[in-house]
């Protein structure tokens, strides 16, 4: 069993440290963009930074609020909204806070979540999961949405883009 219970650990480290990097990266490409870059809407029927970062402020909500005890799409959860592109630069400045707050309830959940959850069934839409299988699903849907920030923030900055890992010729 103790095996079993380091085994889990090491896992639930993993999760967090992948989390924590995708969120530092994301954190990063933003921190370059000036608000009224965030609101930048790079193609028609593309999404800016605002929409992508509210997407992932809805979908965190959702998915970590009461995870072990509720489906992972809450009722109140409005995900067309979340696609809906803010206007004002004076948006930016809130949507930050609720990036952070978001963020929060993730790491706060994974603070509390031990070897033992990871088999635990939790539902998302209806599916059912295991603990393990729903927090791979949403990191890799985070990486997703973070490489997609790194790439907006690039095609915006150009050349001035400062690499936010190894940069080229510095392998």
């Amino acid at each position: 069993m103790e095996t079993n219970d380091a085994l889990g650990e090491a896992v639930l480290a993993g999760f967090r440290h992948n989390f924590r990097q995708y969120k530092a990266l994301a954190d990063g490409a933003l921190a370059k963009l000036t608000p009224a870059e965030w609101l930048h809407v790079p193609a028609p029927g593309a999404n800016s930074v605002a929409v992508i970062v509210q997407h992932l402020v809805g979908n965190l909500r959702s998915r970590f609020t009461d995870f072990l005890t509720t489906d992972g799409e809450k009722p109140t959860r409005q995900r067309e909204q979340e696609f809906a592109a803010p206007t004002a630069v004076a948006a930016v400045a809130a949507l930050q806070a609720e990036w952070e707050a978001a963020w929060q309830i993730l790491f706060d959940l994974l603070d509390t979540l031990t070897a033992n959850d990871l088999l635990r069934t939790v539902l998302v839409r209806g599916e059912a999961h295991t603990v393990l299988a729903a927090m791979q699903r949403q990191v890799a849907h985070y990486a997703s949405h973070a490489g997609q920030l790194v790439q907006l923030a690039k095609h915006r900055r150009g050349e001035a883009f400062a690499s936010l890992s190894i940069a080229r010729g510095q392998s």
